[in-house]
C-alpha cells in the first residue's frame, strides 16, 4: 500500500509540474488552431464584417483546390523549404558543428559566435544588407566583384530571387542547427571515438558510424523544427522582395490574402483556410520524419538482460 501511495503521489506531482506548460499550450497553440479552423469554414471578410458572415463549410478549401495559383504557391514553398533545409538549416549547421568541435575549443567557440550574427541581427537590417550586396551597379558588392570578370551588371535580387531567398533564410537557420548539433556531438563519450581511432577509423568513418547514429534525436528535432519554421516563415521574404519573381510562398500568400493586399479586401476566412492547409502539410512532414527516424525505437525502453 505505501508503495502504491508513493506512485500515485509521484504521478500527481508529475501532472502538477506539467500543468503550467499544458495550459500555455492549450491557450496559445491548440485554441488558436481551433479558432483558425472554425474561421476557415466561414466567409468572414471586410465585405461581410463581423456581423454579416455566414458558414460556407468546405467552400474555402474547394476554392483553394480550384485556384489557378495553388500549384505554383505549393511548389515554390516545398522547393524553398527542401533546398534551405538540406543545404543550410541541417546540412550547413551539421558541417559547422563537426568542424568547430574538431578544432580547439576557443577557436570553435569564436567561429560559432560569428555564425550567430545573422540570427541576432534585426531582420530589417539583415535583409537590407543582402539587398545592397545584390543591388544594381554601381552599389552592389556582387556587381563590383563580377563586372571586372566580364559578368553583365544587374540587380541580382530581382534576377535571382529564389537564390537570395534561400541564402537570406539559410544563413539564419544554419546557426540553430549548429548550436544543437554542437551540444550533441560534444556530449558523445570520448571513449567511443578513441576506440574507433585505435581501430584505424578515419574522421569521416567516425562521423558516419559513431557521431551520426548517436545524434539521431537532435537530428530529428532540428529537421522537424526547422521544417515547420520554414513552412511558416515569410518575414525575410516579405522584406526582401514581397514575393516578387514567383517567390510568394504559401504563408506569404495567406498573409496577403487575409491581412495585406492591394485591393484592401481582407478575406479572413479564405486566409484561415490557407493557414489550415499549411498546418496539415506540417503534420504530414512530422509524421514522415517520425517514420523515417523510427521514433518507436528511439523512445522504446532499453532491454536489460538478466544474468
Amino acid at each position: 500500500m505505501p508503495a502504491q501511495t508513493g506512485r500515485e503521489s509521484a504521478e500527481q506531482d508529475s501532472f502538477a509540474l506539467m500543468a503550467p506548460a499544458g495550459i500555455l499550450a492549450l491557450l496559445f497553440f491548440l485554441l488558436p488552431i481551433a479558432i483558425i479552423v472554425l474561421m476557415s469554414l466561414t466567409n468572414v471578410s471586410t465585405d461581410t464584417g463581423f456581423s454579416g458572415w455566414s458558414w460556407v463549410g468546405l467552400g474555402n478549401y474547394a476554392r483553394i483546390l480550384n485556384h489557378p495559383a495553388t500549384g505554383q504557391h505549393l511548389w515554390i514553398t516545398l522547393k524553398y523549404v527542401a533546398v534551405t533545409l538540406v543545404f543550410f538549416n541541417v546540412g550547413l549547421g551539421l558541417v559547422i558543428a563537426l568542424l568547430t568541435t574538431s578544432i580547439g575549443s576557443r577557436g570553435g567557440a569564436l567561429f560559432r559566435a560569428l555564425w550567430l550574427l545573422p540570427r541576432i541581427t534585426p531582420s530589417v537590417i539583415y535583409v537590407i544588407m543582402w539587398k545592397y550586396l545584390g543591388a544594381d551597379a554601381p552599389y552592389g558588392f556582387f556587381n563590383t566583384v563580377l563586372v571586372p570578370l566580364g559578368v553583365e551588371p544587374q540587380n541580382w535580387v530581382a534576377a535571382q530571387p529564389f537564390l537570395f531567398v534561400v541564402l537570406v533564410n539559410g544563413f539564419i537557420g544554419a546557426s540553430f542547427g549548429m548550436i544543437i548539433f554542437t551540444s550533441a556531438i560534444e556530449s558523445i563519450p570520448q571513449d567511443y571515438l578513441r576506440a574507433a581511432m585505435l581501430d584505424g577509423a578515419n574522421y569521416l568513418q567516425r562521423v558516419r558510424h559513431i557521431m551520426l547514429p548517436m545524434i539521431k534525436w537532435p537530428l530529428l528535432f532540428v529537421l522537424t523544427f526547422q521544417t515547420l519554421s520554414l513552412l511558416t516563415s515569410f518575414e525575410q521574404i516579405m522584406i526582401l522582395n514581397d514575393g516578387a519573381g514567383g517567390m510568394e510562398v504559401w504563408p506569404l500568400w495567406a498573409y496577403h490574402t487575409a491581412l495585406d493586399n492591394y485591393y484592401g479586401n481582407f478575406r479572413w476566412g479564405f486566409g484561415a483556410a490557407l493557414a489550415s492547409v499549411l498546418v496539415a502539410i506540417g503534420v504530414v512532414f512530422c509524421w514522415a520524419y517520425l517514420k523515417l527516424f523510427k521514433f518507436d525505437e528511439l523512445v522504446a525502453r532499453p532491454r536489460i538482460d538478466a544474468v
